[in-house]
């Protein structure tokens, strides 16, 4: 491995969590960040330092995204690129930066699955590492191995995931990727007790894999939550995640930096790299 530091790109650079990647970037001893990507009007050609509150980097933010693409391609070594944007573009801004050899490290979900397939045959010709991680929270991680080992002594489980009002999918890539996860088992859950009826569509939440509900709130002060509910006859066991400071995600996005470039190809989930 190279001691030069890894250049890195952050693509949704103005957003909440992308203010968070630059100034963990930029206090990382082993990274340089070269380029902010975003495509608010507002922020266009500000400085992205000033931007995050940590002074200026003479960086402007650009909304051009093939032409730092093409700059990071040409960088001595191997670039990243952080992808915090909407789920309307990060399917295009995946396959972008693998085309240029650029490995992208990905926080936006919605992708549908027949994208993500199409990614991860995509890195796979290319040889190229992609990771696509839903939380980078070591705490989710934790609460999905737990869920886990209980699925295996509980047949009755639900989901529910809280965000802010601002978060664009539903239910959230975490929720899913827990029902996944729950699912990978090989039981199916929640048998059925009574015939149910939805007087109000929607009431029950929306259905995953192996009879699993996901039920979403969107509420302004809210920044990230999940709860996954086990029931059984007299008992009720809850395991519950919160965030209360984007922060948190930060030492799961550094490692991501780092462990992308010893990949070639596609990895789903943050606990594929722990």
């Amino acid at each position: 491995m190279s001691n030069s530091p890894i250049p890195v790109i952050v693509n949704g650079a103005g957003g909440k969590m992308g203010r968070e990647v630059v100034k963990a970037v930029a206090g990382a001893s082993d990274m340089t960040l070269i380029a902010a990507i975003d495509r608010n009007p507002d922020l266009i050609g500000k400085d992205i330092g000033e931007v995050a509150g940590i002074g200026e980097m003479e960086i402007p933010i650009t909304n051009e995204m093939e032409s730092m693409c093409a700059f990071a391609a040409q960088q001595k070594e191997l670039p990243v690129m952080v992808d915090f944007t909407h789920p309307d573009g990060v399917y295009h801004n995946i396959r972008s930066a693998i085309a240029y050899g650029i490995r992208p490290v990905v926080g936006t979900t919605g992708m549908s699955a027949k994208q993500l397939k199409d990614i991860e045959e995509f890195a796979e010709k290319a040889s190229t590492g992609c990771l696509i991680i839903p939380n980078f929270s070591i705490g989710m991680v934790l609460l999905q191995q737990a869920a886990i080992q209980a699925s295996k002594y509980f047949d009755h489980v639900e989901i529910i995931e809280l965000h802010h009002n601002q978060k664009a999918d539903a239910p959230s890539g975490t929720a899913i990727q827990t029902a996944q996860l729950l699912a990978e088992m090989g039981k199916t859950f929640n048998p059925p007790e009574v015939k149910e009826t939805e007087k109000i569509a929607g009431a029950r939440g929306s259905l995953a894999e192996e009879n699993i509900r996901i039920h979403s709130i969107r509420l302004p002060g809210l920044i990230a939550h999940q709860e996954v509910i086990f029931g059984a006859a007299g008992q009720i066991y809850t395991l519950r995640h919160d965030t209360s400071d984007r922060s948190c995600y930060m030492p799961g996005v550094l490692l991501s930096i780092r462990k992308v470039l010893q990949l070639k190809s596609m990895v789903y989930g943050l606990e594929k790299i722990l």
